[in-house]
C-alpha cells in the first residue's frame, strides 16, 4: 500500500492550490480516503474525508466552503482543491487510508504567505 502526495507549494493569501494523492497497492475504489494537515507546533488534524464511492464527504469547520475533496476511482487518485487560502492553512498536508492500519504518505508542504 502506498499513497503519494503532490501539488504543494508557496501561494499568496487568497490563492488556490490543488493537491493530489496517488494511491497504489490496494483496490482504491473500496476505501475511504482522508486529507490531514500538520502545522508547526500543532497536532495533525483532519481536513477532509471522502467515502469509497465519493458520496459521503466531511470537512473540518475551518476549511468548509473553501476546500473541496474529490476522487477519481479510475485514476486511483484523491484530490484536495484549496481556494481562498489563508496563512493559517500553512502546513504539511498528508493523505491516508485505513486498511487494517493507517497508511500515510510523506506529505506535501503548503505555505501561504505574501
Amino acid at each position: 500500500v502506498q499513497v503519494v502526495e503532490s501539488g504543494g507549494g508557496l501561494v499568496q493569501p487568497g490563492g488556490s492550490l490543488r493537491l493530489s494523492c496517488a494511491a497504489s497497492g490496494f483496490t482504491f475504489s473500496r476505501y475511504a480516503m482522508n486529507w490531514y494537515r500538520q502545522a508547526p507546533g500543532k497536532e495533525r488534524e483532519l481536513v477532509a474525508a471522502i467515502s469509497s464511492a465519493g458520496d459521503i464527504i466531511n470537512y473540518a469547520g475551518s476549511v468548509k466552503g473553501r476546500f473541496t475533496i474529490s476522487r477519481d476511482n479510475l485514476k486511483n487518485t484523491v484530490y484536495l482543491q484549496m481556494n481562498s487560502l489563508k496563512p493559517e492553512d500553512t502546513a504539511v498536508y498528508y493523505c491516508n487510508t485505513f486498511i487494517g492500519r493507517i497508511y500515510w504518505g510523506q506529505g506535501t508542504q503548503v505555505t501561504v504567505s505574501s
